[in-house]
Parts: C-alpha cells; sequence; structure tokens
C-alpha cells in the first residue's frame, strides 16, 4: 500500500474519538478524507467539520462511490454494517484503525505507547503537553481531548509519535489488541486491572495482551512501569529491553514521596534512583496523577526533554476534557465532569477531589454505563469506591439488558450495602429527577462530580443552568 497523497480514504464509524483523530491526522497528510456514522455529534463532528471532512449520517453503500482506495473499519462496526459488506463482497481494501496509523505514520518515528487499565489519557495528554511546550512538536493521537486543545491528535514535524494504546480488540476481523500495531520503542504501563468484560474473560487474558506487547519492544527500547503493580512487576522479567520502574513512596528508580495535596494542585519531591531531584508540582489532585506525572518525567528524560522544560511542562499542564474536568463554579457550587466509571477509578478520583478539599460537601453523581460495569464483575468493587464521597446519587443502568442474564449488575444490591455500611446513597430514574434532587439539597461549597464514560443526557449543562437560575 502507497501513502503517497493523495488517496481517498473513507472512515466507518468516524465520530468516535480514535477513529476521529486517525481522519483529521490522515487529512495533514494530504489525503482526501470521508466518514460515516450512525449518530453524528458534537465534539467531533465539529472537529470534522473545522477540518472540511465530509461526513454521512448513517451508513449505506452510497456512500462508498466513488470507491474509495482505502476504507477504515473501526472497531465499534459489526457484521451486518451495509457499508463494512459492501467493501468485503467487493474487496475494497481495508483495515483497522490501529493497523492504518501503523502503516500511514508510526514506521519512521519513535513511537512512545502509553497504556495501563487507568490513566492512559491523561498520561498521554500531559506526556504531549510537556513535549509540545519543550518545542519537540510531537505527533499524538489520544482517546480524549486536553483542555484548550481542538483535538487529541496531531501531526507534527518532530521525530516521536505518542500514543495511547488499549487492549480493546482492533475490528471485527482483528481480535488483536490495539497496542499491538503500534511499533513500541517506549512503553508505559501504569497499571494492570480487569476490565472489558465484552472482549476479555478474566484478567489472566488481560495480562497476556500485555505479555505480548512488552515482547515486541525492541531491544535499544525502554519499558516503563509501576513499582506498585505487581502484574506489572510479574511482566517485566521478560522484557527484552530496559527496564525503568516508578512509583509513590517505593524504590523504584522514579518515586514521589512527602506527596501534598491542596486546591491549587498536588506537590511532591522526587527521588531517582534514592536521591532527591526536584520538588514538582502538578495542577491536578490525587496519587493516581502523581503516577501518571511519574511515568512522564521517565519518557521525557528518554527522549531529551530538558529537565527545566519538564518541571514546567507538568506544572502548566492544564488537564483533560472530562477527567475531573471544572465545568463551573455557580454560588460557590463546584461541578465536575468525569470519565470514571472502574471502580478504581471512581476511588482515586473522589479520595483525590477529599483530599484537596477534606471539609467540603462531596456528591458523587454515577452513571453504570460500560459494559463491564453493567455486569456483576465489579459489584464488591463499587460497595468501597464511593467512600470519600458524602452524598451518592445513581442513575438507571444503561442498557442493563446488553449483560448476560445471570450476570447483571445490580444498583439495589449495591445501594443496600452503602447503606449497610452508613453511606446516603440513592437510585433517580432519570436525569431530569438527579437535577431537581440537588437543585433542593445542595448548598455553597458542595463540590459535585458527574461520572459517566458517556454523554449522561447532558446533566452537567442542565445543573448548571438550574443553577444559574435559583
Amino acid at each position: 500500500m502507497t501513502t503517497a497523497p493523495p488517496l481517498h480514504i473513507h472512515l466507518i464509524a468516524i465520530c468516535g474519538t480514535g477513529m476521529g483523530a486517525l481522519a483529521v491526522m490522515l487529512k495533514a497528510q494530504g489525503h482526501h478524507v470521508t466518514g460515516s456514522d450512525k449518530d453524528v455529534y458534537p465534539p467531533m463532528s465539529t472537529v470534522l467539520s473545522e477540518q472540511n471532512i465530509p461526513v454521512y449520517k448513517g451508513f449505506t453503500v452510497a456512500h462508498l462511490a466513488p470507491q474509495p482506495d482505502l476504507v477504515v473499519i473501526g472497531n465499534a462496526v459489526s457484521r451486518g454494517n451495509p457499508e463494512a459488506e459492501a467493501v468485503l463482497s467487493r474487496k475494497i481494501r481495508y483495515a483497522s484503525m490501529p493497523e492504518t496509523l501503523k502503516t500511514f505514520f508510526l514506521w519512521k518515528k519513535t513511537s512512545i505507547v502509553v497504556t495501563g487499565t487507568h490513566g492512559k489519557t491523561t498520561t498521554t495528554s500531559m506526556l504531549a503537553w510537556v513535549m509540545e511546550q519543550a518545542g519537540f512538536d510531537p505527533s499524538y493521537i489520544i482517546g480524549g481531548i486536553p483542555i484548550g486543545w481542538a483535538t487529541g491528535a496531531k501531526l507534527g514535524a518532530g521525530d516521536v509519535f505518542i500514543l495511547e494504546g488499549d487492549e480493546y480488540d482492533s475490528a471485527f476481523f482483528d481480535k488483536r489488541a490495539k497496542f499491538l500495531h503500534y511499533l513500541p520503542d517506549i512503553v508505559i504501563i501504569n497499571n494492570i486491572e480487569f476490565d472489558h468484560a465484552d472482549i476479555y474473560n478474566n484478567l489472566d487474558e488481560i495480562i497476556l495482551a500485555f505479555r505480548r506487547l512488552v515482547n515486541i519492544i525492541p531491544e535499544n527500547g525502554l519499558l516503563i512501569g509501576s513499582a506498585d503493580d505487581e502484574h506489572i512487576q510479574a511482566l517485566m522479567p521478560g522484557a527484552p529491553c530496559t527496564i525503568q520502574t516508578f512509583g509513590v513512596g517505593s524504590r523504584a528508580r522514579w518515586a514521589a514521596r512527602q506527596v501534598n495535596i491542596t486546591p491549587e494542585g498536588t506537590t511532591f519531591n522526587l527521588y531517582e534512583e534514592g536521591s532527591y531531584r526536584d520538588q514538582l508540582t502538578i495542577p491536578m489532585y490525587g496519587a493516581h496523577n502523581v503516577q501518571n506525572a511519574l511515568a512522564v518525567v521517565a519518557a521525557a528524560e528518554q527522549v531529551g526533554v530538558p529537565w527545566e522544560k519538564t518541571v514546567t511542562g507538568l506544572g502548566s499542564f492544564p488537564g483533560v476534557k472530562r477527567r475531573l474536568e471544572l465545568r463551573g463554579v455557580i454560588n460557590g457550587i463546584h461541578v465536575y465532569d468525569d470519565f470514571a466509571h472502574h471502580p478504581t477509578a471512581v476511588e482515586a478520583t473522589l479520595c483525590g477531589l477529599r483530599s484537596a478539599y477534606p471539609d467540603k460537601r462531596i456528591w458523587a453523581i454515577f452513571e453504570p454505563r460500560t459494559a463491564t460495569t453493567i455486569r456483576r464483575i465489579f459489584q464488591a468493587g463499587y460497595s468501597i469506591a464511593f467512600d470519600a464521597a458524602d452524598y451518592i446519587l445513581f442513575a438507571p443502568i444503561y442498557l442493563p439488558n446488553k449483560a448476560p442474564e445471570g450476570n447483571r449488575f445490580s444498583l439495589e444490591e449495591l445501594i443496600d450495602g452503602l447503606h449497610t455500611r452508613g453511606l446516603d446513597a440513592l437510585a433517580l430514574p432519570d436525569v431530569d429527577r438527579i437535577v431537581n434532587h440537588l437543585i433542593a439539597h445542595v448548598q455553597p461549597g458542595d463540590h459535585l462530580v458527574f461520572m459517566s464514560n458517556g454523554g449522561f443526557d447532558s446533566i452537567h449543562e442542565k445543573m448548571l443552568k438550574k443553577l444559574e437560575a435559583l
């Protein structure tokens, strides 16, 4: 396959974060890019429109006329999709999103792949920000959008390509983990837990995917892994490359100690191989974000970012949309949008906020939505995930019938368990009832954290409008 422009490249399911980002980069490379999706919705529809990329609503064979040179089929596309079926029957050249990234962008770049069950988006964004501020002009593709950036993808002139790499499968015709396509020179693994229950049967299968990733790092590459995660530590003896570790309060090569969390952010002392190196500040809360910053320090050092640039870059990082993103403060009431859905992420987010505001009331408003969340696998995990909140509100389970019968998450059981442990928890039937309940009970100084990996029926905007009307 030639990568010389101009090719006509059509993306099926273009409005997903990764697919939309890929479309933007292909356009920047000079190709004629089109796309289609079941629903055409912001913010990605806005990004694509600004890039003059035509996006067709719905799926029909008419979108393949004139016939594209290449069709990229997103991993949300299943057999039966009219466009995918036409691609197969007509033998139009096709590929997955990660395969396309590899073919068109990665062969001549130093590839930094950021992985792990939690923290991928923040770490990738933080590293891209640090390198941007240092003048390295990296390429990057991020599964979210850093605050203040128009898009989470960029084709830079520098030698480094930073990729958020996840273990989810690539496409219906390629069940390998996405990150196995990314030609890794440097791999960051933040943590490993069970997730993606629609793809993996157990934690061992997920660990195997990460083991395969480690196995393709070249001898002159680098594995950067958490010293605080036993599953990562078990992978390291098999790594064919140099290894660096990071951790909070550990004996890792890059260690954070004396962590102090305030409303202004998190400050910690950095130690390198046991010796004090510097004091660092990040404008985010929580030990999990300290872990993310440590991984960035290790990667930035490896590619030659000057130390003072790393320090100032971390200190000025604006954060990521939907990662405890402060959407507004009205009458002293803070409204946040957060992507957390795994129990570990929920707990880390709420604990970080509690550390910053020990004397304020925190509301956790949660929508059970992901393919894993709606299964019983995390029933016990959620029973302790909300402990840092004063009040907990639950929206209805999103599409509960997608979970196998007999293996469905029970909201009623969770709430009963929370009540038994003395926590204030309530389920409400819809977003409007949730907002009205909040309006009736919130006080100045309260912090409201809305948690969902979906749109949550625009609950943040509805809440802010109600507060403004008071």
